[in-house]
């Protein structure tokens, strides 16, 4: 199994790929959310070494065993907040005033599952964060076994680190050693997509939360590269993310294709005839796009399944819907916030139904 990201992209881009789980309440050790008390008990004892070994960010720009690279990420990381709590109306509690250094590679692990042959997620619930389409573990071999009880199930399953990390201001969210990204823009996108769930969330409502974070991100931080660097270092970004784009785009398209087809119907066969050709389609596009950077053969030889382009959806619906009413409101992010916010009297699918607007 693999223990990094979804998708095999070089170091760095990864995390632009848009799955950007916070697996948002990782602490609820006296609640009976799936009735599975060691599995709470994992969280609540994680949750806790996290509370205690938080410090704050002064404290650790104070420290003089802490490298000067380390502090000078820190220091970004407090001008983000600032941008994003300033420039992009977003919540002050969403935390980043305090760094955590993990012992390991990663914030944690969290498993994922779809049916087979439907878009249709396997769901967690879980108190204040509701129906959610993963289940978050800080250990990767707790996740691996969750994620073989799901296969014995049937189920497409897959992996994904948790680059990012909120408990919709329950808590005071640090910033965490495995997501001190050199680059100044990729730090802005995640502090940014974590303020952002504590600006605005619907309970249960991963899609639409997801989705809405994850354009704030791309906004936001383009906004964040804009004012450090001007026109030149934005366009550098840019230039630097289109074949990430292109290769995202490539599997919103198969993942479209999917749900199409199984929207369509028939028997089991017949729709594992259909996901099959769709997946085979998917690869030879993959082997014959002229990639910089993208290991081609060994993206085509992977075990691609539902859950891997639902995933792409679950992180990546209703940009036209996001843009159209962000315009509407003349790119004023704290307007834009409070018309989301308005959207809390709709239904799930109601929502759902304005996210697939074009």
């Amino acid at each position: 199994m693999q223990s990094d990201s979804t998708h095999l992209l070089p170091n760095g881009k990864n995390r632009r790929l848009g799955f950007f789980s916070g697996i948002p309440v990782l602490f609820f050790l006296f609640f009976s959310g799936q009735g599975c008390i060691p599995y709470l008990y994992h969280l609540g004892k994680e949750q806790a070494k996290i509370l205690l070994q938080r410090k704050a960010i002064s404290e650790v720009l104070a420290d003089p065993e802490i490298p000067e690279t380390t502090k000078s990420k820190l220091k970004e990381v407090e001008k983000i907040r600032e941008f994003g709590i300033q420039e992009l109306a977003l919540s002050p509690e969403g935390g980043f005033k305090s760094f955590v250094q993990l012992d390991r590679p990663a914030i944690g692990w969290h498993v994922s599952a779809c049916h087979p042959l439907r878009f249709e997620s396997y769901t967690w619930w879980f108190p204040i964060a509701g129906t959610v389409p993963y289940k978050g573990y800080f250990s990767l071999e707790k996740a691996k076994e969750e994620e073989q009880s799901l296969k014995k199930q049937g189920f497409d399953t897959r992996i994904r680190i948790t680059a990012g990390y909120s408990t919709l201001g329950w808590f005071e969210d640090p910033l965490f050693s495995s997501q001190l990204y050199e680059d100044p823009g990729d730090l802005a996108s995640i502090v940014i997509h974590e303020m952002a769930h504590a600006t605005v969330y619907f309970p249960g409502d991963s899609l639409f939360n997801e989705s809405y974070a994850s354009f704030v991100e791309d906004e936001g931080s383009d906004e964040y590269v804009l004012k450090i660097g001007g026109p030149k270092l934005l366009a550098e970004r840019k230039k630097s993310e289109e074949e990430t784009k292109l290769y995202k785009n490539l599997i919103i398209e198969t993942a479209n294709l999917l749900k199409a087809a199984y929207s369509e119907g028939g028997t089991e066969d017949l729709l594992l005839k259909k996901k099959t050709e769709i997946i085979g389609d998917f690869r030879k596009k993959i082997l014959q796009t002229k990639w910089a950077k993208i290991n081609s053969k060994k993206l085509s030889e992977r075990d691609w399944n539902n859950e891997d382009f639902i995933g792409m959806l679950r992180y990546n619906s209703g940009t036209p819907y996001f843009r159209k009413r962000f315009l509407e409101v003349g790119k004023d992010f704290s307007k834009f916030h409070e018309e989301m916010r308005k959207l809390k009297e709709k239904t799930i699918e109601e929502r759902k139904v304005l996210l697939e607007e074009k």
